[in-house]
């Protein structure tokens, strides 16, 4: 983990850990690098880097002090506006961007914001550029960069038109008619609460839409893939055939099934693994999940014959595994869903519309799909501490968590790690039932607790 960027770029809260200040410096070290990089292989054309947002209020701030600084180093800013953190990735990918930057603190509140980068190829920034990035923040970067002067400063352009791209690419991965189909939307106030009816409207779907109403503060608010009650309510009071709730940059996707039951990112996992499988499109017969998925997923990939390999959190380690090894399907419980023939990240709606083709396909409900997949009892607990790294060392807090494995044997498991954005350790246990899990929980973070570690 860097020093500002984590698991899933620079994120905190706007003004406050993430500041103007910093957007202007990445924009200038960027502009810079990614010039220089250019002029070594030959091409004096300027670097080009195209940009998103969610909907934060926030957003306006650092965006344009981003576009600042990559004009002052003679780079030039592409601006999306609002629109989702996959599109950002397949525009730079499939219009030779050299970079491409989102603007978004993903399911945070809407007083937080982050910074997300992507290299050419639409993928996430390399750790090696990054950690540059960092120390010229800091101010200890040993190179030198210039500011541009007269003809080599960049310019901005609206860049509104790569969105619709990204819309038309999506509507083209429609198999089949959506036409007699009743689909629930959760736009979560975020990145998708114009697209994401859009295309299933455009396919078809006869949709219903919540949370699709922006100021600027009420991103993710009791709304999205983090609070999923309200799509629930809708799709059973409208007797909808099926749900989706996005988070506030789209790159996530939880589904309803059509008795408002949560389908949650390990059964869609399972619902597509199989669907692939069937059709002989499951590269290497293995789904990639990560430590956070639950033993019923992987219990239920041993009844049909599907290997699945797990990563650490975040999808940016799914990714790397999954390109690393060809697989074409992975993802987290979350809810950010891979499908590389399609994409380079998670993306909430492109999951909705792989989901809604096997249900078109098989011709059966969501809820008989993900019916195989009986969840294990799990209780996840956080513990805020002064030292993440620390606390997960103590050889107390070690010993806990060994005595906890063992009890659990092959019935259950434990699972204690540091948080990639916050600072938090995370505490998981599944077990054969709930007061298991609360009672193995609660004694490993007594220890953490007893131990000093926790801060108020």
């Amino acid at each position: 983990m860097g020093r500002y960027f984590g698991t899933d770029g620079f994120r905190g809260e706007a003004n406050v850990t993430l500041t103007a200040e910093h957007s202007y410096k990445i924009g200038r070290f960027l502009g810079r690098y990614l010039n220089d990089l250019k002029r070594s292989k030959g091409d004096n054309s300027p670097a080009r880097v195209v940009i998103g947002k969610d909907t934060r209020r926030s957003g306006y701030m650092l965006e344009y002090a981003l576009s600042a600084g990559l004009t002052s180093s003679g780079a030039d800013a592409y601006l999306l506006h609002v629109t989702t953190t996959p599109s950002v990735a397949y525009i730079t990918r499939t219009e030779e961007f050299d970079c491409g930057v989102m603007i978004s603190a993903s399911h945070n509140p809407y007083y937080d914001n982050g910074i997300k980068l992507f290299n050419a190829g639409g993928e996430k920034m390399d750790e090696g550029t990054i950690a540059l990035i960092e120390d010229y923040i800091d101010g200890i970067y040993k190179g030198e960069v210039k500011l541009a002067t007269r003809r080599e400063l960049g310019k901005t352009v609206d860049y509104v038109e790569g969105r619709n791209r990204y819309m038309g690419y999506l509507i083209s991965l429609g198999k089949y008619s959506f036409k007699g189909i009743r689909v629930g939307l959760d736009c979560a106030n975020g990145s998708g609460w114009r697209i994401a009816k859009s295309v299933f409207d455009a396919l078809g779907a006869t949709t219903f839409v919540i949370n699709a109403s922006p100021d600027g503060y009420n991103i993710n608010e009791n709304a999205g893939s983090t609070h999923v009650e309200g799509l629930c309510a809708l799709v059973k009071e409208k007797g909808l055939d099926i749900g989706f709730a996005f988070d506030g940059d789209a790159d996530r996707c939880i589904c309803v099934d059509e008795k408002g039951n949560v389908v949650n990112g390990d059964k869609i996992l399972y619902v597509c693994g199989k669907y692939l499988k069937d059709n002989g499109e499951l590269e290497g017969n293995t789904v990639v999940a990560t430590v956070m998925s639950n033993l019923g997923l992987f219990k239920a990939f041993d009844a049909i014959g599907i290997n699945y390999a797990t990563t650490a959190v975040g999808d940016k380690y799914v990714h790397e595994y999954m390109t690393a090894h060809g697989n074409m399907l992975g993802g987290e419980q979350s809810g950010h869903i891979i499908f590389s023939k399609y994409a380079t990240t998670g993306d909430g709606i492109l999951t909705g519309l792989k989901v809604m083709e096997v249900l078109i396909s098989e011709k059966m409900k969501l809820s008989e799909l993900a019916s195989p997949v009986k969840d294990f009892p799990q209780v996840l607990k956080n513990v805020r501490v002064a030292d993440k790294k620390g606390a997960l060392e103590d050889s107390d807090v070690k010993r806990a968590v060994e005595e906890v494995a063992k009890e659990l044997g092959s019935d259950g498991r434990i699972l204690v790690r540091q948080s990639g954005t916050e600072p938090l350790i995370r505490v998981m246990v599944e077990a054969p039932t709930a007061e298991i899990c609360e009672r193995l929980t609660d004694g490993v973070i007594a220890v953490i607790r007893n131990k000093g570690y926790e801060v108020k």
